[in-house]
């Protein structure tokens, strides 16, 4: 097969202080308890994003089974991490937040609630009528919880997994040749230029942006697909201010969001297109690289702002490491999405907490 194929968002990289608590929280409170790898070595291949060197390092996958993409859990072992020079504001460059979707918005809000968690906002609508909210979780990260109907699977919890992101850019016109060119984000979902009452909670969310909202006009096909859904990207641009970069005189895998990542499949062919592109790979693993128990190629480019994207082609997806079961990738129909029983077999990987 000589063409590259996305499948969806199947992470967003946390960097946080306390891996077990932070991987605690995203289970019991966003229903991200299947622990798919818990890895602990020393990152090389990334050395140019930290200091130059090695560093030793802990990372974990949790995954909400409803369908969606999850939440790497990543944390320094042999150094504090250090947490951005400023606080957050709207427009910064860099990822903001990501979306998690609800199929009950009053549910969830109601259920976060009550259990004392940082709600930020009123449920709202932004621009395209989608009701939303922001959650700031215990370690300063910002969330947007917000409708959608694209689940894997409908269980007891009323929220599934990641299925989008804002992302603050200093040109949106100059960021499309990534985010709708490359990564088949090209079909308009708003394109507006106003103040906005859905970030106006936000620290500098009353200034005005120009926004644009995008979604695949083709529908992902093969491999995880169907589990991680349809998606979104948001790209925001400040105009009234100068916007600060998010991981300014800090490493990869500081306190923050420090990539967002896609599952693919023939990483060699996307390689080839981001250079023609000029958004080159800056890292790339071998071929079969050993995450914990899984196993795949990875990758990393910069969009024009140096956010970080990741690209994952997933060879092994372990399941019961004491009997040797996985989901073996490597060889299927990249264009066949797998079937439900093997999806649903992630379970096993769920963690009563």
């Amino acid at each position: 097969m000589k063409e590259k194929l996305i499948y969806g968002i199947q992470q967003i990289g946390i960097g946080v202080k306390n891996a077990d608590i932070a991987f605690k929280w995203y289970a019991t409170k966003l229903g991200a308890d299947a622990l798919i790898f818990d890895d602990s070595n020393e990152a090389t291949y990334m050395a140019k994003y930290m200091g130059g060197k090695p560093r030793k390092k802990r990372a974990l996958l949790g995954l909400n089974m409803q369908g969606g993409g999850g939440y790497e859990i990543w944390q320094y072992t042999n150094r504090k991490p250090s947490k951005p020079e400023n606080e957050f504001k709207v427009g910064d460059l860099g990822i903001q937040f990501p979306f998690v979707k609800t199929n009950n918005i009053t549910a969830t809000y109601n259920r976060l609630k009550s259990s004392n968690e940082n709600i930020l906002s009123e449920i709202k609508k932004d621009p395209s009528g989608v009701k939303c909210f922001f959650l700031k979780d215990p370690f300063d990260n910002i969330l947007k919880i917000k409708e959608h109907t694209s689940f894997y699977q409908n269980k007891k919890i009323d929220v599934g997994g990641i299925f989008g992101a804002a992302i603050g850019v200093s040109n949106i016109d100059v960021s499309l040749k990534l985010y709708k060119d490359v990564l088949g984000y090209d079909k308009v979902i708003f394109d507006k230029t106003d103040n906005f009452d859905d970030l106006e909670d936000l620290k500098n969310g009353s200034k005005r942006f120009r926004r644009i909202l995008l979604t695949h006009s083709k529908k992902r096909v093969g491999g995880f697909s169907k589990f991680f859904g349809t998606s979104e990207i948001e790209l925001i641009q400040c105009l009234e201010n100068e916007p600060t970069k998010i991981f300014k005189n800090r490493y990869w895998g500081d306190l923050g969001y420090i990539h967002l990542c896609f599952d693919v499949k023939n990483l060699k062919v996307l390689k080839e297109e981001c250079k023609q592109k000029e958004v080159p790979f800056q890292v790339i693993s071998q071929p079969s690289f050993n995450m914990g128990d899984a196993n795949g190629h990875w990758g990393y480019i910069e969009d024009n702002d140096g956010t970080l994207i990741e690209f994952i082609e997933t060879n092994k997806v372990p399941l019961i490491k004491n009997l040797g079961i996985h989901i073996n990738l490597k060889n299927r129909n990249p264009k066949k999405p797998l079937p439900n029983w093997m999806i649903k077999a992630m379970a096993l990987k769920r963690v009563k907490i």
